[in-house]
């Protein structure tokens, strides 16, 4: 009897090593519903911004890190016009990049907020992680706010921070 609960739990536990680790709590299927077509011709001001984000930060020592979960926030400021993000790209601390999230137009309606996650488990950003995100908005219409806020939890203690896009374009 001993033995059959042995196996279980051996056969459980090896089951459980071979799962793939999730990289993303936002399920990409979820660009695809928010995806559209422009025309080439139109008269969208085109910009691209910058977003620093740490999957990881040194604690103590240089050789000793700590992971983070990290929430980018998309947020349209705009209360009357949709806008347009084109492309939005994980690139790690050598500045190679880790993956594109969307690299086809989606919108987003006034006042909407989209997110990207990385888990915590995920530290293939290091810690100089950043997003470039490119974007299209009407004319006279407000630029779009890129957050990031990044957090963990250790014990009872807590430590979080944010950062804010820069355009660069």
């Amino acid at each position: 009897m001993k033995i059959k609960y042995l196996v279980i739990i051996t056969t459980i536990f090896f089951l459980s090593c071979n799962k793939e680790k999730e990289i993303s709590s936002i399920n990409p299927e979820n660009w695809s519903k928010r995806a559209v077509k422009l025309s080439p011709k139109d008269s969208l001001e085109f910009g691209k911004s910058y977003l620093s984000v740490y999957s990881q930060i040194y604690s103590i020592t240089e050789h000793r890190t700590h992971n983070l979960t990290s929430m980018v926030s998309m947020r349209n400021t705009s209360e009357l016009d949709t806008i347009y993000l084109l492309r939005a790209e994980y690139y790690d601390t050598h500045g190679k990049s880790v993956r594109t999230y969307f690299n086809t137009p989606i919108f987003l309606a006034p006042m909407e907020t989209t997110e990207i996650i990385i888990d915590e488990i995920d530290v293939s950003g290091g810690t100089g992680s950043n997003f470039i995100i490119e974007w299209k908005i009407p004319k006279d219409c407000p630029e779009p706010l890129f957050e990031a806020v990044m957090t963990s939890t250790m014990g009872q203690q807590g430590l979080s921070f944010t950062t804010q896009a820069k355009r660069v374009k």
